[in-house]
């Protein structure tokens, strides 16, 4: 009698685990299927723009907008955002607001895969007064970009009001087609000055510099030396002192007597 009762335990106890067995893999198999569909964009996941979202634009401070789009270079965009937005932790300077305008609510993704959602769509917003604009490269500056007159409108119609504008590796490209270095020197990527001078055969553009600031306009050659160019409008605005904190504050050794550049005097 005693054995039959543990026999009889025993198959209960098996039959309790095959269920648990088999609603554990009916789960999974559901999981599963939640994935494959999300993979074959049956079921997409996207971000969506809030619209009541509205950035943080504090008073009595430069206001500094990052064009962006799909194809910028991180580098660029990265490293004068770094040493801008940096400016709200140095007292007794006027800092800077940074945001990113693009013509778009919806993610933009960057050459290296990074997707950033923009602060502003520059075809549908009210925007603050853009006092900087700054244009980092994108991979298509030297063709179809050029090609987007929205995108150029909008340039031409911050140069109107803006303090400075400043390019990135081949964002001159785009300050070229906007019109604004048809009287000024200005420089890029060097791999890429003699297509700029190719394409625009009436410009002043030099090699063997690093930046050019000639007027308004900031040109750099790009790349990590985006951090140059930024330290320089820095130092420009705020002197030696302040920029050489900005710049201890990213390990970056700065001393604009050690950097090829060239400023146009006015």
């Amino acid at each position: 009698m005693t054995k039959f009762t543990k026999t009889n335990d025993y198959f209960t106890q098996m039959k309790h685990l095959l269920f648990l067995f088999t609603m554990l893999l009916f789960v999974s198999c559901n999981i599963s299927e939640e994935k494959k569909k999300n993979i074959n964009n049956e079921m997409p996941v996207s971000i969506e723009h809030d619209e009541n979202y509205t950035p943080v634009i504090a008073p009595n401070r430069y206001n500094v907008a990052f064009l962006i789009m799909d194809g910028v270079f991180n580098t660029e965009l990265t490293a004068p955002y770094d040493i801008f937005q940096h400016t709200i932790f140095r007292d007794s300077i006027k800092p800077m607001n940074v945001f990113t305008v693009a013509n778009t609510h919806t993610a933009i993704t960057t050459f290296e895969g990074m997707r950033i959602l923009p602060d502003f769509n520059y075809l549908t917003d009210i925007l603050p007064k853009i006092d900087i604009l700054v244009v980092p490269s994108a991979e298509h500056h030297l063709d179809t970009d050029l090609e987007d007159t929205a995108m150029i409108d909008f340039v031409k119609r911050v140069d109107k009001d803006a303090q400075f504008i400043t390019s990135h590796c081949d964002g001159a490209f785009v300050l070229a087609q906007a019109g604004l270095l048809d009287t000024k020197v200005s420089t890029t990527f060097p791999s890429d000055i003699d297509t700029m001078r190719k394409r625009f055969p009436n410009l002043d553009i030099r090699k063997e510099v690093l930046f050019v600031h000639d007027g308004k306009y900031i040109t750099s050659a790009g790349g990590a030396k985006s951090f140059e160019a930024a330290l320089y409008l820095c130092e420009f605005l705020y002197g030696k002192e302040t920029a050489q904190s900005l710049a201890g504050g990213l390990v970056i050794d700065w001393n604009l007597d050690n950097v090829p550049h060239l400023i146009i005097e006015n």
